[in-house]
């Protein structure tokens, strides 16, 4: 019996694209998060274990797959902080501690995350807007979900904005601090201030 058109041992051609780009996305943050290793395409590509060819059947260079790491960790970032808050009732404090706590978790589980997201992107010039972009997106979120959580007695809508703004600005700036080792505090001393300043920004 022929083989379906496209299928090699049972797993379609797309599916092989798919999982190829995985694997080179997985490696290209276990790369780029090394700091013994230089970040370079071949770099990934070993790390890989597939050769350039595939690498540009996903990617148009070394900085579209960084990217692609950073947009990945960001969705991961804001899905997980989500499902923690709702997960955690209907108490705004407990809400946003659980919220907090779930991004430190996220950051205790896999360090590599934050440093590239956080750290190492600011050193490339392409990477360091779209870092920009994805903290002012998540500075919006933030907004969001703080006035559908907290109400907005008073506030403008802007004034939301420049909330969540201050808020995920100073989080990024205070992981980068802990992740570099300059500040030392444990993730409970984190995750209480961090929930403070939220509220406070908030109410």
């Amino acid at each position: 019996m022929a083989v379906q058109q496209g299928i090699y041992r049972g797993v379609s051609a797309a599916d092989r694209v798919a999982q190829r780009r995985t694997r080179l996305l997985a490696a290209a943050l276990t790369v780029w998060a090394d700091p013994r290793t230089r970040t370079t395409m071949t770099a990934v590509c070993a790390e890989a274990g597939l050769s350039e060819r595939y690498f540009y059947e996903s990617f148009t260079g070394l900085e579209a797959v960084l990217e692609a790491v950073m947009d990945a960790i960001a969705a991961e970032i804001e899905e997980t902080s989500r499902a923690a808050a709702e997960a955690a009732g209907e108490d705004p404090a407990v809400r946003v501690r659980a919220s907090v706590r779930a991004f430190m978790d996220l950051l205790l589980d896999d360090p590599r995350k934050g440093r590239v997201a956080i750290v190492e992107s600011v050193a490339i010039p392409k990477l360091r807007q779209r870092r920009t972009e994805l903290l002012r997106h998540l500075a919006h979120e933030s907004a969001v979900e703080s006035r559908k959580l907290l109400g907005s007695p008073g506030r403008s809508t802007n004034e939301d904005e420049i909330g969540g703004m201050l808020f995920v600005g100073g989080m990024a700036e205070l992981v980068t601090a802990w992740l570099d080792g300059t500040l030392e505090a444990s993730t409970d001393e984190i995750v209480e201030a961090a929930s403070r300043a939220l509220l406070g920004i908030y109410r």
